[in-house]
């Protein structure tokens, strides 16, 4: 019981992690009239997100995700393995 209690309090630390790295880039996004929210953190490190706004419909939106927000959060969080977006 006590391993499971471990990992679960390691899951929402990390979750917390991600969060936070979000709130860097949420900035830039609002900026350009989009946000983005998190959706799930798995125990493998994948990260799922919803871009929202004028990024959800943006044909540029899969660059913002991997060079920007995928990046972003792969150095605040090196535990995060992946970064994707689900659909809107």
């Amino acid at each position: 019981m006590q391993g499971f209690n471990l990992h679960i309090l390691r899951e929402i630390k990390m979750k917390e992690r991600v969060l936070r790295a979000l709130e860097s880039v949420r900035p830039g996004l609002q900026a350009d009239g989009g946000d983005v929210e998190l959706v799930e953190v798995s125990e493998q490190g994948k990260v799922l997100v919803k871009l929202t706004g004028n990024c959800g419909d943006c044909p540029m939106s899969k660059i913002t995700l991997q060079q920007g927000i995928e990046r972003i959060l792969k150095t605040q969080v090196p535990e995060v393995s992946s970064v994707e977006a689900v659909d809107n």
